[in-house]
């Protein structure tokens, strides 16, 4: 029997195409950078730089883009093997505009439909799935069919034998993305569909607009109850400036405050902390150790402009909680993604 994989994604893919002048709108923009995009591929990305083994259930185009994202893949450690071609849809592109510290509005290319959308549930490879020690899918998987389909398909499987050997957590990133769904802000859907994949799940990740989708709670510690009311063995609210609050079914609980850090470009960030977490779950550190180590890892990424080149690897991490803040040094390090 192959070996499990550490970490198995499933959904969005993309090109990021993020400027390298801080603080200039896009129409103004004249240089860009080009990198590997999509929250759950940067999760896997970011885990495989802290050692995992890891890979993505995602589709591109087929286009130049798509062999730019496999390239990528491959460099980063990531096994690209369920990555497959759409014919009919050209590989997503995102551009970023980029004005530290909290504003780096998105512009999403993904019409008529983007590839990822159209993972269909015959194509997984469930026994891979199923065996994974940790699956990780995202609120945007639920958005459209067949991705629909195919991310409960994959949650059900998931949910047959509980008890696999190698088993450590089925996380539900809520990845609340409201353009994507039909009536945006105010799908009727979208709860409905949360509440049906938080059922499957063991961990729930999101901030507290993704918790109120999810839950209609605002408040931290409220939206991380109904969390576990809902179904989930840790709860896991993201709250920004103010830090993170875990809170795990046995009762033990963590409420993290963020690093310090001189913010680049935010956007990643909640990738790498993804990651992080998936890390430390895998380690079985206790979930206080897990928020500090997670939270350390989104900051390094948030004192760069890149995403996925950006993640960092584990001696970053390490100095980042040594010093209690990512320095400048940590910010323009070996991974080089400062600059």
């Amino acid at each position: 029997m192959p070996e499990p994989y550490d970490v198995i994604t499933m959904g969005r893919i993309g090109v990021d195409l993020y400027p390298l002048d801080v603080g200039v709108p896009l129409a103004r923009v004249e240089t860009f950078g080009k990198f590997l995009g999509g929250s759950p591929t940067n999760v896997a990305v970011a885990a495989a730089r802290l050692g995992r083994r890891t890979a993505v259930i995602t589709r591109t185009g087929r286009d130049a883009f798509g062999e730019y994202l496999h390239q990528e893949l491959q460099g980063f450690g990531v096994d690209d093997r369920w990555v497959t071609e759409v014919e009919e849809y050209p590989t997503p592109v995102t551009f970023c505009e980029i004005f530290p510290p909290d504003d780096f509005p998105l512009h999403f290319y993904r019409q008529p439909k983007a590839p990822d959308l159209e993972i269909h549930p015959p194509e997984l490879d469930l026994d891979a799935v199923r065996d994974a020690r940790i699956f990780w899918m995202t609120g945007t998987g639920l958005s459209a069919e067949p991705s629909r389909a195919a991310t409960l398909a994959a949650l059900q499987a998931r949910s047959e034998n509980p008890a696999r050997e190698f088993r450590t957590a089925t996380v539900f990133d809520l990845d609340w993305r409201p353009m994507f769904w039909d009536g945006g802000d105010h799908s009727s859907g979208a709860p409905a569909r949360y509440r049906e994949a938080l059922a499957h799940a063991t961990v729930a990740v999101g901030n507290i607009d993704e918790c109120e989708i999810a839950t209609g709670e605002r408040e931290p510690h409220a939206a991380a109850r109904a969390l576990l009311a809902a179904g989930v063995e840790l709860a896991v609210v993201k709250q920004g400036p103010k830090g993170v609050l875990a809170i795990h079914r046995d009762g033990s609980t963590a409420d993290v405050p963020p690093l310090p850090v001189e913010v680049v470009n935010g956007l990643g960030a909640g990738d790498a902390f993804g990651g992080a977490l998936c890390h430390g779950l895998l380690a079985g550190w206790d979930i206080a150790r897990i928020m500090r180590y997670a939270n350390a890892a989104g900051a390094i990424v948030a004192s760069r402009i890149a995403c996925s080149s950006a993640m960092p690897f584990p001696d970053e991490v390490e100095r980042a909680l040594a010093e209690g803040a990512v320095t400048e040094d940590i910010a323009t390090g070996p991974s080089g993604a400062a600059s």
